[in-house]
């Protein structure tokens, strides 16, 4: 009986032991394969990313990414007189952008200006344009800024608008001068400082 007893500790030991060393070499595995399933992570979305925006929408200097925020809004287009006739022509844009935790991260509107609730602010002007691959959506732009001083906001100096969706203007003659018309739009806007 003793022996029995003796034998049995040993036993849950030696299992034990052998327990450790499976689940050592299967972390072992997993801390080596790791790495490599980081690097081909990173590749992937670095090549995905690439391929999202046309090379004419490339940044003209580089940049430090600041950010990627979806925006939803609307597109606002006016009735005004043009030559002889009356036709829609755009305003402005009037969206909110979020943080991936959805945040109100900035307010989009006219200028075109991003402003931040910390008060930064920048102002756009378009570099370049090119349509949308969806037929129904505004074109992406790439535009450079200037920003304010401090705040988030401070030090952009360039937006990508991309990923969009909806927001074309109405077509034909307008009934009444000063209408407006709001069409709902969504983007992704992208900041580089």
């Amino acid at each position: 009986m003793a022996n029995l007893i003796q034998s049995g500790p040993a036993r849950c030991r030696d299992r034990i032991e052998r327990g450790h060393i499976v689940a050592h070499r299967i972390e072992n595995s997993m801390l080596t394969r790791l790495p490599f399933a980081f690097a081909a992570l990173v590749l992937f979305a670095a090549s995905a990313a690439a391929q999202e925006i046309p090379a004419k929408l490339a940044l003209p200097q580089g940049g430090t990414l600041l950010g990627k925020y979806p925006a939803k809004g609307v597109q606002i287009y006016v009735c005004r007189v043009k030559e002889d006739a009356n036709e829609w022509d755009f305003k402005a844009p009037e969206a909110e952008l979020l943080d991936a935790q959805g945040v109100p991260f900035a307010k989009h509107y006219a200028g075109p200006t991003w402003e931040a609730p910390d008060g930064s602010k920048i102002v756009g002007k378009v570099l370049a344009d090119e349509p949308a691959p969806k037929a129904d959506a505004i074109p992406w732009l790439l535009l450079s800024t200037e920003s304010t001083v401090s705040g988030v906001l401070a030090g952009v100096r360039f937006v990508q608008r991309v990923n969009t969706s909806g927001g074309v203007g109405p077509t034909g003659a307008c009934p009444m001068v000063g209408q407006e018309q709001r069409v709902d739009y969504t983007a992704d806007y992208v900041f580089y400082k």
